[in-house]
């Protein structure tokens, strides 16, 4: 099991990794990070534990067997990328979960050198998905992310399951009907993973809609080739107040994954445009 550092020096932190394989399928954990820069550190009033419940830990553990796959280690509260540029660092509490963020805030010229790295990451994964995108005409991209379900408290209950599926799939930003064989065998597939205890509910735009800013970007820039998916995996393979990790949870999670990536190669390669993988 991975280990979550938290040390503020990161002159030699990467800012993502990238790893680069032979499938028409990507995946990205870009809320995994914790780290951030000691300049942005310095002002900020947020304690480590605050951020990483807002973070999505161990994401990067969910992707680990696919051979395109991207991990961002910088905390989304130095900047998110799953935001729009324009709000990609949080200034105001009404933008981070009612958050009182900094001590003291950045400066303007600190906020544009913050966002290069999200002006760096984007151009980054259009290389990416272009490169993919001339191997095989059709790619898959899984956004992966968490979301919480204990809000009220570590002793309050949690969200109702009606409201808070294992594993949310967000398709918002996508055709959805063009999209469809691909969609529904990645559900149905999920939904047959075992779980410890039971079958994972696999619900579409319940707790969230998948309207980030990578999926749309996906969309945008590669209409009818690209189909990006937000899966926001619901924190049961973590306690969200301690972080302390289920490392069972997290391997039967990674499992559901690696079982769908040939059912999404499959899919993939029935579309029109799609080659035999």
């Amino acid at each position: 099991m991975e280990t979550r550092e938290t040390s503020a020096d990161l002159v030699a932190q990467p800012l993502w990794s990238m790893t680069r394989g032979l499938s028409p399928l990507v995946g990205t954990a870009i809320h995994d990070g914790h780290f951030l820069h000691e300049d942005v550190a310095a002002l900020m009033a947020l304690s480590a534990d605050d951020r990483l419940r807002e973070e999505d830990p161990f994401t990067a553990a969910f992707i680990r067997d696919l051979g395109n796959r991207v991990v961002v280690h910088r905390s989304r509260f130095e900047v998110d990328l799953n935001r729009p540029r324009e709000g990609a660092v949080y200034l105001r509490p009404e933008q981070a979960w009612g958050l009182d963020i900094w001590r003291e805030r950045p400066s303007t010229e600190m906020v544009e050198a913050t966002l290069r790295q999200h002006d760096g990451y984007y151009e980054m994964l259009h290389a990416l998905l272009r490169d993919v995108q001339r191997a095989h005409g059709l790619f898959i991209l899984l956004d992966i992310h968490s979301y919480n379900h204990r809000r009220a408290g570590p002793g309050a209950p949690p969200t109702a399951q009606a409201d808070a599926p294992d594993i949310n799939i967000g398709t918002f930003s996508m055709d959805r009907a063009y999209w469809a064989p691909v969609l529904d065998a990645f559900m149905a597939c999920l939904r047959r993973q075992p779980f410890p205890g039971r079958q994972l509910d696999v619900r579409e735009n319940v707790a969230f809609a998948g309207k980030g800013e990578q999926t749309r970007f996906v969309h945008a820039r590669f209409p009818g080739t690209g189909c990006a998916i937000a899966v926001e995996f619901k924190k049961i393979f973590m306690d969200e107040w301690t972080g302390e990790p289920d490392p069972q949870a997290i391997e039967a999670l990674r499992a559901a994954i690696r079982a769908s990536l040939p059912v999404l190669e499959a899919a993939l390669a029935a579309m029109p445009g799609g080659k035999t993988p």
